[in-house]
């Protein structure tokens, strides 16, 4: 993520006004790299959130209620000790540095006002959060740091805190025109233009520096070499003066319907690729992106044992289904097993025991051309024959056993792919848990200790409003999309579903009235969006009444027929299911 010096900059240039002046009222640590402080001012205040996260470093305002443990880390006790009360006076961040020190105006355990700094060091694997007293001496920091650990910097209690060694990289805002020129004329200047970008000015990330190589020659690798130096020169240090606090626009970047990137301002690399979404703040843009990614991410964790072991035995029925296919493609030659063995019965007295080979006419071939046959040596004539005979009595039944084999192998393989599409569409522990009853139900996971389980409501179907006011329900399984088709809609109710793609059932609550065009459309791209077909274009979904579809005995849950049906062709609109959702 873009969480560059630039985009910290423009982040505490928005906090300031907000927190500057406020108090602390409360002092948190919901994680063991997170501390959140509660900050009330004339102005409100707010949640301040500091994140030393070694993936996921930030500071911004948040309005996530983060559960909080039963006992305060030691930390956390620390910070309230010394903070508590006090006023936030001023945040400061050394220039083109990922760093951020709040300054507080406290008093000391006699009662005396002293001024003490919170220091968040944003640097990835190493990113901290540190505490110091009025002298600028170590109170106690959230990652201790030893001589083991560095021989150049420690963070100990009781060491002077020194700031970590800059880089040497020019600050962009304080660059020349003709410093560009003079560093244009350096032999590395022959590389590509983003990374010569990163490895001469310190704030940028390898996204802004492939947005200015953009915008500058057309492409995000563009060769230095190619380029005019002093047209070059002058664009930078046009962007390079617009860089944050003067250019600051929230913007969220999605993919697949799900946030993936954030910046300080438009980008344009992407195309059509990703969507940029303006957000009304970066504190709202952060705690919405970091809200969203780390739910999905609990949700991977949480799943990847289902989705392991499911993977593995649609793998397995995969590869199954492979094997069986080539044995039945062999058994399609049986009948030429038949003939050979016509011809040997034809041919008996010609034969003598510890022959190899048969030679004769082909008489099943209209030119009667010669045909050899191989012999088994230690059968006799009658016996070679009989072995033809046998053969393709045991291709004809396993032709018909394959055949068999194969299309519950298939039913079998669609079926697991469609719970590992349900798997990736789960939005809660409820929908994990519903799918893990379904599979141990199935056999397919052994079943989990019931006692320590508390046990849940069944969840509802998604609900959404078409455009024109009608109902439409997503079912969220393959239980739910049973009891959805097959006992919760009416009759004339419209069934939904993507042709040929694992999905879900869509109803559309029709009350007697035919739905018009535009709220069919509207639930056929739900259909489309909650199936393995989301990022496809003119996707096909068929469409047919309730009273149309047929569960065949035995059938795995969610698997349903019909065959009176029209298809519609739409493309799925990430941002619809939103626009549209009641609950």
């Amino acid at each position: 993520m873009p969480f560059d010096a630039m985009f910290l900059t423009a982040v505490a240039a928005e906090l300031r006004p907000a927190l500057v002046g406020a108090r602390v009222d409360k002092v948190q640590q919901p994680a063991r790299d997170t501390v959140v402080l509660q900050l009330r001012g004339r102005d409100g205040g707010g949640r301040l959130l500091l994140s030393a996260n070694g993936n996921r470093p930030r500071v911004h305002l948040t309005q996530a209620q983060l559960e909080n443990p039963a006992q305060p880390p030691m930390f956390c006790m620390l910070l309230r000790k010394h903070l508590a009360g006090g006023r936030l006076a001023d945040i400061r961040q050394p220039a083109a540095e990922r760093m951020l020190d709040l300054t507080f105006d406290c008093t000391d355990e006699l009662g005396v006002p002293c001024r003490k700094h919170l220091i968040l060091e944003l640097v990835g694997r190493n990113s901290n959060l540190i505490l110091t007293g009025p002298d600028g001496r170590i109170l106690d920091c959230l990652r201790r740091v030893d001589f083991e650990m560095s021989e150049l910097r420690q963070l100990l209690p009781g060491l002077f805190y020194h700031e970590p060694p800059r880089q040497d990289r020019s600050i962009p805002q304080e660059t020349t025109e003709a410093g560009l020129l003079a560093l244009l004329a350096r032999p590395d200047a022959a590389m590509r233009l983003d990374k010569w970008l990163l490895a001469h000015f310190a704030g940028l990330s390898p996204l802004i520096a492939r947005e200015l190589s953009f915008r500058f020659a057309g492409e995000t690798d563009a060769p230095i070499p190619t380029l005019d130096a002093a047209r070059l020169a002058a664009f930078l240090t046009a962007e390079f003066a617009a860089l944050p606090p003067v250019q600051m626009q929230p913007m969220l970047l999605w993919k697949d319907g799900a946030p993936t990137d954030f910046t300080y301002r438009d980008i344009r690399q992407y195309g059509g690729y990703l969507r940029a979404e303006p957000c009304e703040s970066f504190s709202a843009l952060l705690d919405r992106f970091y809200t969203e990614t780390d739910h999905a991410e609990r949700m991977r964790q949480r799943s990847q044992t289902l989705r392991k072991a499911i993977s593995n035995l649609h793998e397995r029925t995969r590869r199954k289904l492979e094997l069986q296919r080539q044995e039945l493609a062999a058994t399609h030659d049986r009948e030429q097993l038949r003939r050979q063995g016509d011809i040997v019965t034809a041919n008996l007295h010609a034969i003598t025991r510890g022959q190899t080979l048969l030679r004769a006419e082909d008489f099943y071939d209209e030119d009667l051309r010669e045909i050899e046959i191989p012999l088994k040596p230690n059968l006799s004539p009658q016996q070679n024959a009989a072995r033809f005979y046998k053969d393709y009595a045991r291709a004809k039944h396993a032709e018909q056993v394959l055949t068999q084999q194969i299309a519950q192998g298939e039913i079998e393989e669609a079926y697991l792919g469609g719970v590992l599409e349900e798997l990736a569409r789960a939005e809660n522990e409820r929908d994990l848990s519903e799918i893990r009853a379904e599979l141990e139900a199935g056999g397919y996971v052994r079943p989990a200790d019931r006692r320590k389980q508390v046990k849940q409501q069944p969840s509802k179907p998604m609900h959404f409003r078409s455009s024109d006011g009608f109902d439409i329900f997503v079912g969220r399984n393959n239980r739910q999309n049973d009891q959805l088709s097959l006992k919760t809609a009416r009759r004339d109710d419209l069934w939904l579903h993507v042709q040929k793609f694992h999905g879900t059932h869509v109803i559309i609550a029709c009350a007697g009235v035919q739905p018009p065009d535009g709220t069919i459309t509207e639930a056929a791209e739900l259909a489309a969006y909650y199936s393995e077909a989301r990022e496809g274009q003119n996707v096909p979904v068929d469409v047919t009444p309730v009273r149309c579809l047929r569960k065949p005995n035995g059938a795995k849950p969610g698997m349903v027929v019909y065959d009176r049906y029209r298809t519609v062709l739409v493309t799925p609109d990430a941002a619809l299911p939103a626009r549209l959702r009641v609950e």
